[in-house]
């Protein structure tokens, strides 16, 4: 196990109606004058915003709104939130929705304070030290931004859209609630495509070189099983409120810091999704369906043994000690079928790109020189053409029931 430090500030409150304490929170934390900012998926919550509203007002709050598109954060909506915290006077910030909002929250509250352009901090200019007061209230488990220091935007540079990430514990929120009622109108294929974003983010610290990490080992392992066996039963019956607290707890614990603790952690496929969804505007979460199990595919050779063990411990597939490779085989195979009947994508095709430029994909990614991404496995041009020619060609059986979306 490798050295580590450790430090999360973010108050976490789970259960219904915690919606309702946020006033409280905000005024504990000095807020006076509150920027509620919020995504469409708050609007669509029936009497969400109004409840929270009232709770800022019974604080004596001061209250500002400004909505957040859809999709990842853009540079030009972050600098209009940035430029309204400034001109009225904002000193705290609660962000409803997913993560894209979230994360635009994140990008806004050390904007506000800081002279410069805000895209510093995601290119290596600056570093965040300073940050608004900031509240996270989720409405969509998914990629756990409200307890983890990393966020993202979209920037146009020289005429080429670009996603910058930065992680800095400036960007953690003071306060997060995570109230699984809020969940259950969720559509069967957003809540899919959301928790395949935690068990992405769980199988990127999963595979390691690290040695001796068996506690964080079955921390990963604990939640890919959890998560595994939850998604069906929420994809069956969508008002399954405990199998919907399950869940959104897990996407905070996939990405809160605690799976990759003292251990290195890989990321080359969020790098590889990064490029397709760049390209396509293609959906995150599908795009990680295709391109993981094809990584995992690729990189099956690397450390035999810890693939058979992933087969065998999230899915219980028999170690075949005799034949390894037979196991891991079947570890990759058990994750497709089960993502196949959660009704995600198998190859571009069923993400609907049909015609996908394999070729300029790996040259967006600029590994040139002898350059590589990701820690598990180094990967070089030639292996990241292999792996999206492995999510390109792809074909599933055809004898696995998918769920009805």
């Amino acid at each position: 196990m490798e050295n580590f430090d450790y430090q999360r500030r973010t108050f976490m409150l789970f259960g219904r109606a915690r919606e309702n304490e946020v006033g409280g929170l905000v005024k504990f934390e000095g807020g006076r004058r509150v920027l509620l900012h919020f995504g469409s998926e708050a609007v669509e919550k029936p009497d969400l915003l109004d409840r929270i509203k009232r709770s800022l007002d019974r604080a004596g709050l001061e209250i500002f709104e400004l909505s957040c598109p859809d999709g990842d954060p853009k540079l030009e909506d972050i600098n209009k939130g940035i430029e309204f915290c400034r001109m009225h006077h904002i000193d705290a910030i609660v962000a409803v929705g997913r993560s894209n909002t979230i994360n635009s929250a994140k990008v806004i509250s050390v904007g506000a304070i800081y002279n410069g352009d805000v895209i510093d901090f995601f290119t290596g200019i600056r570093e965040p030290v300073h940050a608004l007061s900031l509240g996270a209230i989720v409405t969509n488990p998914d990629a756990g931004a409200e307890c983890s220091p990393s966020c993202s935007l979209v920037a146009t540079i020289n005429d080429q859209k670009q996603i910058f990430t930065k992680t800095s514990a400036t960007f953690l929120p003071r306060f997060a609630i995570l109230n699984p009622e809020l969940s259950i109108n969720i559509s069967q294929k957003d809540t899919a495509l959301d928790a395949m974003d935690m068990i992405a983010h769980v199988i990127e610290c999963y595979f390691t070189k690290t040695q001796n990490v068996q506690i964080t080992d079955e921390l990963c392992e604990g939640i890919l099983r959890t998560v595994i066996k939850i998604l069906p039963q929420i994809l069956e019956e969508p008002n399954d409120i405990d199998a919907r607290g399950n869940l959104m707890l897990a996407g905070t614990l996939a990405q809160n810091g605690m799976c990759s603790l003292g251990r290195e952690t890989d990321w080359s496929v969020h790098y590889l999704e990064r490029e397709l969804s760049n390209r396509y505007n293609s959906s995150h979460g599908a795009g990680l369906a295709v391109l993981l199990p094809a990584w995992m595919t690729y990189c099956m050779s690397a450390n035999i043994m810890r693939m058979a063990q992933f087969a065998n411990r999230v899915f219980g597939v028999p170690i075949n000690f005799d034949d390894p490779t037979s196991t891991a085989r079947a570890g990759i195979l058990e994750l497709r079928n089960f993502l196949h009947r959660c009704g995600l994508p198998q190859n571009f095709i069923e993400m609907g790109l049909p015609m996908v430029d394999v070729v300029r994909l790996v040259d967006q990614l600029n590994l040139t020189n002898g350059k590589t991404i990701g820690n598990y496995v180094k990967l070089d041009a030639y292996a990241c053409e292999s792996i999206y020619t492995i999510a390109y060609t792809y074909r599933h059986g055809q004898n696995v029931r998918r769920m009805g979306f």
